[in-house]
């Protein structure tokens, strides 16, 4: 029977252990973490959106970073797949709004419990606050294969596999922090750039954002834009910080935009307020409002078209007084107001840190890594799952269907190698 460690007891790692105990090994699964899936824990808002069940063709294009890489694994496990496993394990789900998977009891815990009633079943053995130092390896570089991992404690541990599945750099308070890199590299494997990704964004203008912190926008589109072209449009929500802007639109734009913010150039924001309208229904709308209220002060009309706390930033942008009387506004003003409605307009300069990324860009360069079992092409034995491959999607439960499929074809391929 074949002996493998899982290094990582988060979504990919615990996935693969189940594949590797279903498949006949004996497994092992190590967490450095008082408990499983600390992670999992607060992925949702602690509801854990644990797939997405579009078709796969869609799945796929949610996906950033090295999408082809996934084909093989994204068979070995599809969204429906998953969404089997969880039933069958005893955690019923439902679909919402853009096709988000959820545990009917919205609580993330059950996701962990499903999956630690499965190990348990198949005999999976988990080691919990046991940190791996370093991996063992036998044979010169060129021939080199996994013999066993290398615990803090100075215990040595033999494998006929080893899948590490620790994780990338974000959230580390979850115990992401970072050291599957460490391994990888000493197993000869190359990394690419490591960023936050699906994290809000910060905006020069940062004084109207503080006034307006707490304001949640719905049904706007938001644009970004470098100096040559349009580089994200999305529709949804959003919401004002004291440091810029956060939200499903934001951390969506936060996966395409991350490189550009990076190389230091600044990306302009616009918002459309009024996205529903066109430019002349606008107009209408705004001379019928006018007309209705021709002795009124402009900001005493403005609430039926915008949320209170944003009043202030529109007439700033309009540069208009609210003071004046709505039959003194003139036509030129009244432009400027319909075109801070349709394009208020902000300033993006970067991205907010790991602490608040829901994922890690980059990682272990998937050229290392064998897309039809996860197996590194540098180290034999070696197998790596989830977020610790430079692969990343966007919000909507798609990075988790990631961590299971590679986890599911990890664990497997690490079971039936010869």
């Amino acid at each position: 029977m074949r002996q493998i460690i899982v290094v990582g007891g988060g979504a990919a790692g615990m996935m693969a252990a189940v594949a590797a105990a279903e498949a006949g090994a004996a497994v092992t699964l190590l967490e450095k973490n008082e408990k499983l899936g600390k992670k999992i824990y607060i992925t949702g808002k602690g509801r854990c959106n644990l797939t997405n069940a579009a078709p796969m063709r869609e799945v796929q294009a949610q996906v950033v970073s090295n999408p082809r890489f996934l084909y093989s694994a994204f068979r070995a496990l599809t969204n429906e797949d998953v969404m089997r496993f969880f039933e069958r394990a005893g955690c019923p789900l439902k679909t919402e709004r853009g096709e988000r998977v959820f545990p009917v009891s919205d609580h993330a815990s059950d996701v962990i419990r499903a999956l630690e009633r499965e190990m348990q079943a198949k005999g999976v053995r988990v080691r919990l606050n046991t940190e791996v130092r370093d991996l063992l390896f036998s044979g010169e570089e060129e021939a080199r294969s996994v013999t066993g991992v290398l615990l803090a404690n100075g215990d040595k541990l033999s494998a006929d596999a080893v899948i590490l599945a620790t994780g990338g750099l974000s959230y580390p308070a979850t115990g992401s922090t970072g050291d599957g890199y460490r391994f990888a590299e000493a197993a000869g494997m190359t990394l690419t750039e490591r960023y936050p990704s699906l994290v809000p964004l910060i905006l020069k203008e940062q004084e109207s954002c503080a006034a307006m912190q707490g304001l949640s926008l719905k049904n706007v589109t938001i644009t970004l834009r470098d100096s040559k072209k349009k580089v994200y449009e999305g529709f949804g929500e959003a919401l004002f910080t004291h440091f810029g802007m956060s939200g499903p639109l934001l951390l969506s734009a936060s996966a395409l935009i991350g490189p550009l913010l990076r190389s230091k150039k600044e990306l302009e924001l616009r918002i459309d307020l009024k996205p529903a309208l066109t430019e002349e229904q606008l107009e209408q709308r705004l001379l019928r409002e006018f007309d209705e209220n021709k002795n009124k002060d402009l900001k005493n009309i403005l609430p039926s078209l915008f949320p209170q706390s944003l009043i202030s930033e529109v007439l700033r942008q309009s540069g208009i007084s609210g003071e004046k009387k709505v039959r003194d506004i003139t036509k030129a003003e009244r432009a400027a107001l319909r075109q801070a409605t349709k394009g208020l307009c902000f300033t993006a300069t970067g991205l907010r840190g790991f602490n608040e990324a829901v994922v890690t860009k980059g990682g272990v360069s998937v050229r290392a890594v064998s897309p039809n079992t996860m197996e590194s092409k540098t180290a034999k034995g070696l197998y790596l799952a989830g977020e610790l491959l430079d692969l990343d999607a966007m919000t909507g439960g798609f990075n988790l269907q990631i961590a299971w499929s590679t986890g599911m074809l990890a664990g497997r391929s690490a079971a039936e190698a010869e």
